[in-house]
């Protein structure tokens, strides 16, 4: 696979259909009085495991087992949403598993993981260490990479979302999603303008991350190594797009990005707390953060209906943010 196509969407969501949720979708007339539009928030915090990672582990680990590739069993390395989606997935596929996250990944995302029967592995608070980590584990136990973001099955997994979406609400105008590496953004992206060739894909970023420069550069700006961002949405604290993903996002997604603080975060937490009654992580919370900020009432009047990713709901009740 040189790159992700419809077509692999649509295997991908035949292949993980029966073993996901259908999440549903959300309205708000308090939010559509704010945004200026019919907003629609497709609801991944109530995906298996708490988060959309369910898809684009569960096809990738699918698939693998298909190839009779997989008896040593899978690793991979997450911030904690992507861990507990492989260590389920893993489960149910019957493989062995083991999941490296940053020393200060949350606790109850760390016990998620173990729940789930993985071998759980800590390592140093940088994309460095994970990766160096990751590979150490897979070279000394045979075990398959499943990364977080940069594998075209995860991606074609991640855009199963677009595809139930856009048949709950086929009428959108464009989407809204918060960006780490960039899995989630391409697989919508790729499998929204198929189905809607018109369709817009913005995405949603913490402070510091720069995607719109390098977008409207058309190049790779981000200083290396690699580095997490200094944010509350560890969901979506790496600072560089994946080198797959750069490429689906460059081409598909528009240039003009919403960026938002961890201020802004909380409250949108909060509101949607509040007001949707739903639990949130701050990775979501950015996206909603997005959704009810000013920068949403300048977007085109043309674009009536928005489509916007709850990402997850893997969040501390006990350690809130705004604690």
């Amino acid at each position: 696979m040189s790159r992700v196509s419809f077509e692999d969407v649509l295997k991908a969501h035949e292949r993980i259909v029966s073993h996901i949720h259908k999440t549903p979708v959300f309205t708000s007339s308090s939010v559509d009085k704010i945004a200026g539009r019919k907003v629609y928030f497709k609801a991944e915090c109530l995906q298996k495991t708490g988060s959309f990672k369910a898809r684009g582990a569960l096809n990738a680990i699918l698939a693998l087992k298909d190839t009779g590739n997989s008896s040593a069993g899978v690793v991979t390395h997450s911030s904690g949403n992507h861990g507990q989606a492989v260590a389920w997935a893993s489960r149910l596929a019957g493989l062995p598993c083991s999941v490296i996250v940053p020393q200060d990944t949350t606790a109850v995302k760390q016990d998620a993981i173990k729940g789930y029967g993985a071998n759980l592995i800590l390592c140093e608070s940088s994309p460095t260490s994970r990766v160096e980590t990751c590979n150490k584990v897979a070279k000394e136990t045979g075990q398959v990479i499943i990364p977080p973001y940069d594998k075209y099955e995860v991606i074609a997994g991640q855009g199963t979302i677009a595809v139930e979406l856009l048949t709950q609400v086929p009428d959108l105008d464009a989407i809204i999603v918060p960006i780490s590496g960039g899995g989630l953004i391409s697989g919508i992206a790729t499998a929204a303008k198929e189905i809607k060739p018109n369709i817009r894909v913005y995405a949603v970023e913490p402070v510091g991350k720069d995607l719109e420069h390098c977008l409207r550069e058309g190049k790779r700006l981000w200083p290396n190594p690699p580095t997490f961002l200094d944010t509350i949405a560890d969901g979506i604290k790496t600072q560089q797009v994946g080198q797959l993903t750069w490429p689906i996002v460059l081409s598909l997604v528009e240039k003009d990005v919403f960026t938002v603080s961890d201020e802004q975060i909380k409250d949108a937490m909060k509101f949607a707390f509040q007001r949707l009654k739903l639990v949130i992580e701050a990775a979501a919370g950015a996206a909603m953060a997005a959704v009810i900020s000013q920068k949403m009432k300048q977007l085109d009047p043309a674009i009536a209906k928005v489509g916007v990713i709850l990402c997850g709901g893997n969040v501390d009740i006990c350690n809130l943010p705004w604690k």
